[in-house]
């Protein structure tokens, strides 16, 4: 068994972090959906604007909102405006074919990759 890459949401932008919040990553449902995140998940986030990289689990956003928040002690590792890959992975036996899907600036879908 080994931990494979199952899924990517690429180049999304962090739309806002809200310090006052649990904890967790809010992503708009709609995103959730095409790139197969469940709510509460475990994912890695990676920032491409400064390398910062946590870990944390998602929530739901509004759908259609294009909505990725950082919340809570993320936000202050993460902030408003930073472009973002974030990645789930899957303990599985062989290799799998990941879901990959890039958004635009406005963390609207764009495509597959």
């Amino acid at each position: 068994m080994k931990w494979v890459l199952s899924s990517k949401l690429h180049q999304a932008t962090v739309t806002n972090a809200d310090l006052s919040y649990v904890g967790s990553i809010t992503i708009d449902v709609a995103l959730m959906e095409r790139v197969g995140f469940w709510p509460g998940e475990k994912v890695q986030v990676v920032s491409n604007t400064t390398g910062e990289r946590l870990e944390t689990y998602v929530i739901e956003g509004p759908r259609d909102s294009g909505v990725i928040c950082m919340n809570g002690a993320c936000a202050h590792k993460i902030k408003t405006g930073e472009e973002l890959i974030i990645m789930g992975y899957t303990l599985s036996p062989q290799p799998i074919n990941p879901k990959l899907v890039l958004v635009d600036s406005q963390n609207k879908f764009l495509r597959y990759l």
